[in-house]
């Protein structure tokens, strides 16, 4: 049997491997860390449910059975690989073991396994119709004369947004001065004294109200929505969503335009930077009905194009010319 990362507090690592049974009231019970004793529990439920001893999982994880036994009273600390071993031995999955909600009850369990290696499609209209079946929307059936636009910042939101808006005859919203409203001060204020978890807080309740308050509208959201998966089903739920979509250059460049000039001080990481975010959220960003690449053509016919594209969507006549 291989040796174990396994740290027990209190036994130098040669001891624990003497001693083959754990005292359930060993050292520090009092000063137990509430995620470890939680772990521990979850591993003696699976154990059971699995009809295992924990002789037979200890060997089946290629651990000690002093160690898994540790573990089990939550005075074990295990390194994410033996936690893989165990997660191996019980024959379920490392979210399982740690927690996740989607593991939490035998229904949650079983619509994983319905979900688990479908593809993107599938698992799209299956949102959807949840969606629907719990009454939060989600369907094309009548799409929202709501628009939201999403996008990193750079990609024409706000600009081709209030266009928009003046061609729809719909109020412009710009999510983030809603929020700034919410807060009583600038953004970058918010995340300063408050942090992200505040500010993502009060984007909700923007976005929230927005809906409450505006049956027809086009919505300039904040780069960052996506982030938040409840945020963003709000608003893939309530609206018309358009991913309007640029080239790494041209967010930089247009930032800069606006007056940031912050990213000049260190052009090649800030690029780097960006990059990484834009891949980070474009997965979030394409689940969005329609797309507009505003880097593959200049202002005006990229404002055509979603002109086009959202009366179309919204079966609006065009009035154009």
């Amino acid at each position: 049997m291989s040796s174990t990362i396994l740290h027990t507090p209190g036994f130098p690592p040669d001891a624990a491997v003497s001693l083959s049974e754990p005292s359930p009231q060993a050292e520090g019970a009092d000063d137990k860390n509430p995620f470890l004793v939680k772990l521990g529990e979850r591993v003696r439920a699976l154990r059971a449910r699995r009809g295992m001893t924990r002789k037979a999982v200890a060997h089946a994880a290629d651990v000690s059975e002093r160690h898994l036994a540790n573990l089990e009273y939550g005075i074990g600390n295990a390194s994410i690989l033996v936690l893989l071993q165990v997660a191996g031995a019980l024959q379920c999955s490392l979210a399982e073991l740690l927690g996740d909600v989607t593991t939490s009850s035998p229904e949650w369990l079983l619509l994983r396994e319905l979900l688990e290696r479908r593809d993107e499609a599938t698992l799209r209209r299956v949102r959807v119709a949840v969606g629907e079946m719990l009454g939060t929307g989600g369907g094309n059936a009548a799409r929202s004369p709501r628009v939201a636009l999403v996008g990193l910042r750079g990609a024409g939101k706000s600009t081709l947004g209030q266009m928009l808006a003046d061609d729809l005859g719909f109020p412009f919203v710009e999510l983030s001065r809603e929020i700034e409203q919410f807060a009583g001060c600038s953004v970058a204020e918010i995340q300063a004294l408050y942090g992200q978890n505040a500010y993502r807080r009060y984007e909700r309740r923007a976005l929230e109200e927005a809906i409450q308050i505006y049956p027809e509208a086009v919505i300039a959201t904040p780069g960052g929505i996506v982030s938040d998966a409840a945020t963003f089903n709000l608003l893939l739920a309530h609206c018309t969503t358009v991913w309007l979509q640029a080239a790494p250059e041209d967010h930089m460049k247009r930032v800069m335009a606006q007056g940031d000039l912050r990213p000049m001080a260190a052009s090649k990481e800030a690029m780097d930077d960006l990059k990484g975010i834009l891949a980070g959220r474009a997965a979030f960003y394409s689940k969005a009905e329609f797309h507009v690449d505003t880097s593959a053509q200049g202002l005006e016919p990229s404002f055509e194009l979603l002109r086009q594209v959202v009366r179309e969507a919204l079966d609006l006549v065009d009035t154009a010319g």
